[in-house]
């Protein structure tokens, strides 16, 4: 059985770091709302209590019985985990005089605090929170202090039950994964959790819950779709069968170059040029939203009417990831984001889902492919929207207008990887704006379409800044979109950060 961590999400925006940062440890981890602990579990080691946006004393705030976790598990609170412990056992939390925001200096600690073993000396860590504890109960003890807070972190006595009021999770707390790293051997972790035992475990349980059942799975030519169909052949073979729509709105020869890959992968691929279908039924839509929903739409339709084609498909298989699944369903029960794995299919073609990937990170899925033996340049892929290039052509949709995306985004991502840039930016694109400049080429005056180059650096898409280009790059490839896109006398570059902006345009 795999051991885990389950870290309880009371509702902070870097729960997700934490996972990450436990992942990158080598230990499985699952986040759970914070009020869905699997209390029957006994494959739980430890528990990790995220930070919240609410206040402990808030009347809406999230809330559970952690003294029955802290009786059972090594605890460790974050933040507003760490809060709610102690308020929970009759300590004293308060708004902060001022919002405790940005670096601050562990000035004293416990060097005999197995949690802050190797800790150095004026360790940086990173605070936010706007309340802070000022009164903790006879059995607990402090065991690091900054200038400004007191109680940056305490241990209860007699218990495995620990707290931190900064955030071990984010960079620029110096000695972070080490605070983790040493809570997860306080938790006894074994640290055995790796791409290869993913892959083991995995193949192992797909034979199991597949059995010798037919299996259809939706390609698009990215990283997560491709892993999970190397992982399902692994494991199931000849009774995988995968679907590779081209709507029209890939990359240049894109739907030729990855059929071939595909072939390289020995996958049983079926490829389907649907781009009449989708231009026609796109004619004059403008609006984003009715664009992507056209889109879903109409690829639901055409791989039903593919799959229908083999016979006694049982499941439906999707490359979706774990945050994914986090990003759905908020812990209040409330959809937040709607995507293309989770919704339509299945029902529609009244197939059981099968997700060998739910639980992975994007660079845990590039680590599985890499275990699995797959090419690099399949593995290293940047993410590409679901609906194309119609979210980075704005306005509506032509034939011509498609051709300029593809032939100026060839000459940008081509170029990058000329560069040596390509595998330094998490994602890159062009964009068509719905304008027209005046320009001059020769002696001629020109009235044509502008782009905008957007190429960012992330680690996850949460966030992202965009990419410091060298300037010589940039000009090199304004300068060949100019002179062989017919249709494109000026380009820009896009300089903006997510947020407040998106990676894509719509």
């Amino acid at each position: 059985m795999q051991e885990r961590i389950i870290i309880l999400d009371f509702g902070s925006q870097t729960t997700q770091l934490i996972a990450r940062r436990v992942r990158e440890l080598n230990m499985y981890c699952e986040i759970l709302p914070y009020n869905k602990f699997p209390h029957e579990a006994t494959d739980v080691k430890g528990v990790i209590l995220s930070g919240s946006p609410f206040s402990v004393y808030d009347k809406s705030a999230f809330k559970t019985d952690v003294s029955k976790l802290c009786r059972k598990y090594p605890v460790l609170g974050i933040c507003y985990g760490a809060q709610l412990i102690a308020h929970n056992a009759g300590g004293t939390v308060e708004p902060a005089g001022s919002r405790e925001y940005g670096r601050a200096n562990i000035e004293k600690f416990s060097t005999e605090s197995p949690l802050l073993k190797d800790f150095t000396e004026n360790s940086q860590i990173w605070m936010s929170h706007g309340d802070t504890i000022t009164n903790i109960p006879e059995n607990f003890e402090i065991i690091a202090s900054t200038k400004d807070v007191p109680v940056a972190a305490y241990h209860i006595k007699g218990e495995n039950t620990w707290g931190v009021q900064f955030h071990p999770e984010v960079f620029h707390t110096l000695d972070g994964t080490k605070l983790l790293d040493n809570f997860l051997n306080i938790c006894n972790c074994a640290k055995d959790w790796s791409p290869a035992s993913f892959v083991e475990s995995t193949v192992a349980s797909l034979k199991e819950q597949l059995g010798d059942d037919k299996v259809v799975l939706g390609l698009s030519g990215g990283v997560d779709s491709s892993v999970a169909a190397v992982l399902l052949n692994k494991a199931i073979g000849k009774n995988l069968s995968c679907i590779f729509v081209d709507h029209g709105l890939l990359r240049k020869n894109e739907f030729e170059d990855v059929m071939r890959d595909y072939e390289h992968l020995g996958l049983n691929v079926i490829g389907v040029n649907a781009k009449k279908r989708f231009y026609s039924e796109l004619e004059g839509i403008s609006d984003p939203e009715t664009k992507r929903k056209i889109i879903g739409k109409g690829f639901i339709d055409v791989f039903d009417e593919e799959a229908k084609k083999i016979q006694d498909v049982k499941w439906l298989a999707q490359g979706t990831i774990y945050p994914d699944c986090i990003e759905s369903l908020s812990i209040t029960g409330t959809v937040i984001k709607s995507h293309h794995n989770v919704g339509g299919l299945p029902e529609k073609m009244h197939l059981k889902l099968c997700e060998p990937l739910r639980l992975l990170f994007k660079d845990e899925v590039r680590r599985v492919g890499n275990q699995l033996g797959m090419m690099p340049h399949l593995i290293k892929r940047q993410p590409f929207p679901g609906p194309g290039l119609a979210v980075r052509i704005l306005g509506d949709i032509t034939e011509d207008k498609v051709r300029i995306a593809q032939e100026a985004d060839a000459i940008f991502i081509n170029s990058l990887r000329e560069w040596d840039l390509y595998d330094q930016v998490w994602q890159a694109g062009v964009i068509l704006l719905p304008i027209r400049s005046v320009g001059v080429m020769g002696d001629e005056r020109t009235y044509e379409n502008a782009v905008a180059l957007r190429a960012v650096t992330s680690t996850d898409a949460m966030t992202a800044d965009w990419a410091h280009l060298p300037y010589e790059f940039l000009a090199k490839v304004s300068n060949e979109i100019i002179n062989r896109v017919k249709g494109v006398n000026r380009v820009t570059y896009d300089i903006s950060s997510k947020p407040p902006a998106t990676i894509e345009w719509e």
